[in-house]
């Protein structure tokens, strides 16, 4: 698909402004991150190899329309300070096609916020980019110092993250529809501004001292003028020689990969990254030649697997925790091999076939026909039946992708490039209902769209085999 023209409207689309925005952050964070850069090198000789090895790989991502995506994919990070910068972000993005689907509370795992994903939602979007911003929302009710809970409340009032011109261009795209090619180049780098590193304080030393004592991310998020993005997260194909060939190119990974072990069906998402960059910071009213320094910015890379279904999920958090309970890996790694050989025993529970995650309704698929079964539908009775069709070669299935995240995995990465183990004992205080109302929407939830586009999947297939009269058994 083209998307570099306007359309019939004049206005350029959602795509090609999400494409655009992708492109040039990418380009800003390489400058700013250099190793960035090499990460980026690295996974495309991984990517690059493990498709010459893989045909099967590569026939069924061209066949799921993945292939060509997965040098583009990225996913960001930001961490906002208030409700209006959330509000705002949100129409922002929309401007690109973005959507927030899914509601992340991570003060389970000792981090004080609650996050959403915005990303394109149609099929057809996320072929062509799908770019995704973990967006975080700083919770000052879990700051415990009433006066400092103030004073962080105070400073981040003061601030305004986006630029005048953004916010007309926002305004205009809601005003009239769209943005023509001008006004969408105008905008992605007026935009890019929001996302930008400063290595200026808005705070004193002291100050930034006491929220860094509070929590090192507190202290990010409030202390300067903006949410620099702190990492921008391009896809592999194999996450384990990616960490393995990390040190090679100079880059330290952290000790162990967040999420799933390694399998033969990759499910969900799996993480790794490097340590955040110690950055010179100059101070408010400091006119000392020393500056400070502050840990924000970090790579990661990220390998994706199919989404599970409410009952995969379910039993993946269940053999997730058994792990985490009792396996703790320290900030050195000294445990990394007892985690991860723990970990892939504990998951022996979970099928490692495509044909035992479907007959289980642990996952997610998406069904297409095959040639032979377009040619039998014009000559034969089919069977009524998915599984038999599958047997017979009509029907094929392909894992559909999993485009969001994992708390667990996030507040892991997190606490990791915080440079501490730091677990603040926050209590479970999950608030999706406040979130939304600070969104200043409702948050779509990723397993509905999962299961509709399984739905829509097989209702095509279906019409394709000339069987719409007829109603398939498919597992529950």
């Amino acid at each position: 698909m083209n998307v570099g023209f306007p359309n019939m409207t004049g206005f350029v689309s959602t795509d090609r402004i999400r494409s655009l925005f992708t492109e040039a952050m990418s380009q800003m964070y390489r400058a700013e991150v250099p190793q960035y850069g090499t990460l980026l090198e690295l996974v495309a000789d991984v990517n690059a190899e493990v498709l010459a090895t893989n045909p099967e790989l590569r026939n069924r991502l061209t066949r799921a329309g993945e292939l060509e995506r997965i040098d583009v994919e990225r996913h960001g990070a930001i961490r906002l300070g208030t409700a209006e910068e959330l509000s705002t972000i949100r129409r922002l993005f929309a401007v690109m096609g973005m959507q927030s689907v899914g509601y992340y509370d991570l003060s389970v795992a000792g981090v004080p916020v609650h996050s959403t994903c915005f990303r394109p939602i149609d099929q057809a979007a996320l072929g062509i980019n799908p770019f995704r911003v973990f967006t975080s929302l700083l919770r000052l009710e879990l700051i415990e110092d009433e006066a400092l809970r103030a004073e962080a409340a105070d400073i981040l009032s003061r601030r305004r993250i986006y630029t005048e011109r953004a916010i007309a261009l926002i305004e205009r795209h809601e005003q009239v529809g769209g943005l023509s090619e001008a006004e969408a180049a105008e905008f992605v780098a007026e935009a890019l501004e929001t996302f930008r590193w400063h290595g200026e304080a808005t705070v004193s030393a002291e100050t930034y001292k006491r929220l860094h004592d509070a929590h090192r991310l507190i202290a990010d998020v409030v202390s300067f003028k903006g949410p620099h993005i702190n990492h921008l997260t391009p896809r592999t194909l194999d996450i384990d020689a990616v960490q393995a060939r990390m040190p090679e190119r100079g880059i330290t990974p952290k000790a162990v990969i967040e999420g799933p072990p390694r399998r033969d069906c990759d499910i969900l998402l799996r993480q790794t990254s490097f340590k955040a960059l110690e950055e010179a910071i100059a101070f408010a009213g400091d006119t000392s030649a020393v500056k400070g320094t502050h840990t924000a910015r970090f790579g990661e890379i990220e390998q994706r697997g199919v989404a599970l279904t409410a009952k995969g999920r379910a039993l993946y958090d269940r053999l997730l925790a058994s792990v985490r309970g009792e396996v703790q890996v320290g900030a050195g790694g000294a445990k990394a091999g007892d985690y991860g050989s723990e970990l892939s025993e504990r998951f022996r529970e979970l099928p490692d076939s495509w044909a035992e995650l479907r007959q289980q309704a642990l996952a997610f698929f998406h069904y297409s026909v095959t040639p032979e079964g377009i040619a039998a539908a014009v000559s034969e009775t089919l069977p009524d039946d998915a599984d038999q069709l599958i047997e017979c070669g009509y029907l094929v299935f392909d894992p559909i992708v999993y485009e969001d995240f994992l708390p667990v995995s996030a507040a892991g990465i997190f606490q990791s490039n915080l440079g501490t183990d730091q677990q603040q004992n926050y209590a479970t205080r999950s608030n999706r209902a406040a979130f939304e109302a600070a969104l200043g929407a409702v948050v779509t939830d990723e397993l509905d769209l999962y299961a509709e586009r399984q739905a829509r999947s097989l209702e095509t297939a279906i019409e394709l085999l000339r069987l719409a009269g007829l109603q398939l058994k498919t597992v529950a």
